[in-house]
């Protein structure tokens, strides 16, 4: 297993930031053109303003504390506090660094694994937080449309605002929301209904040479992921209480952040409580339609999307402005987090490898 360790580090070593930061400094720098200089006179930014900057980093720190916070309820205490926190920031470092429709869930097994928890349960493990985090896009895009209507969503006031679900936002949105609830429902029917299905598609997949030799593993990793399964479906209702809890708690701080960025920038008085709403339903639609940008962290398609799709909730001129300072405080961050925290993380679990 030490070679197939040292292909799954390979994936995440620190280098490998510079294509995402390259990518998405490029496309910032295109769109710094459509830039009005003369709009800065619209910024409002003041040290009474500067609270909503501190607040949107807190719910950055929110989003994360959710995610930790699962992490522990679904190990049931197995993993502690501070494995969970390393865990969480090496899943974001690897998902800042991976394309959106890969992201960080398969390499977050080998995480947990390697902080002691069997390959099977870790799977399990994973795989329900992936469960959660689908569950609550596939509740809450449908609640966002009929509350906010298609028109606002996806029309941006066009001749066509009628047939909204014409638009390419929409259908871009609606193939990511698809994806979505056919991997939920995947995902569910594994776990839930026949785990021992899940076992066998596991060990027709280690029947490929490349892999062959690791088959008596999986199925070890195929028994222990039964038994993870049983123990998830005896899970009293508080718990799973708890845990969608913290994934809801977790998104929406996430959703927020742009919100607490324009108070920053334009002063309380820009947005009133309709449009907070709307900027909050177009962040979350955004989310959905990065599923499938085949970029690292979606870097470059992140900050055009937000450009075109926020333009009627910003000052014409600065939506660039917002794009950048959003990526600087939910993007960026986890790049720098990461790259510091992966080699200690290889050096306390591969001293071997080094």
């Amino acid at each position: 297993m030490v070679d197939n360790s040292g292909k799954i580090l390979n994936k995440v070593k620190p280098g490998r930031i510079i294509w995402p930061l390259l990518i998405g400094a490029g496309i910032t720098v295109y769109l710094f053109r459509d830039i009005d200089f003369k709009a800065f006179s619209l910024l409002e930014i003041t040290m009474a303003s500067s609270v909503f900057l501190f607040l949107a980093f807190l719910l950055m720190v929110i989003r994360d504390f959710g995610y930790i916070w699962r992490l522990r309820l679904l190990s049931n205490g197995e993993l502690s506090w501070q494995k969970c926190l390393s865990i969480v920031m090496l899943w974001e470092f690897t998902s800042a660094i991976t394309p959106s429709a890969v992201g960080g869930t398969s390499v977050a097994i080998f995480f947990v694994n390697k902080e002691g928890v069997t390959l099977g349960r870790s799977s399990a493990i994973v795989l329900m937080t992936s469960l959660l985090d689908e569950l609550y896009f596939v509740i809450t895009f449908p609640l966002i449309i009929l509350l906010i209507g298609g028109t606002g969503l996806f029309s941006f006031g066009d001749s066509d605002a009628d047939i909204w679900y014409k638009s390419h936002f929409f259908i871009i949105a609606l193939t990511g929301y698809s994806l979505k609830l056919i991997y939920s429902l995947i995902v569910f029917y594994g776990l839930f209904v026949n785990p021992r299905g899940l076992k066998w598609l596991l060990l027709m997949i280690f029947k490929l040479p490349i892999i062959r030799k690791w088959r008596p593993q999986a199925r070890e990793s195929g028994d222990d992921l039964i038994k993870a399964s049983l123990e998830f479906r005896t899970w009293p209702f508080k718990n799973w209480l708890k845990a969608f809890l913290a994934t809801a708690i977790s998104w929406t701080a996430r959703y927020w952040v742009v919100n607490a960025l324009i108070l920053f920038l334009f002063g309380y008085s820009y947005l009133n409580s309709t449009s907070h709403i709307m900027v909050f339903g177009k962040q979350f639609i955004m989310w959905i339609m990065m599923l499938i940008t085949p970029t690292p962290g979606g870097s470059g398609f992140a900050e055009v999307i937000f450009k075109e799709f926020l333009n009627g909730n910003l000052p014409q001129g600065l939506e660039t402005v917002v794009a950048l300072l959003w990526r600087m405080v939910s993007y960026y961050p986890y790049l720098i987090i990461g790259a510091i925290v992966i080699p200690r993380w290889i050096k306390r679990h591969f001293v071997h490898l080094q």
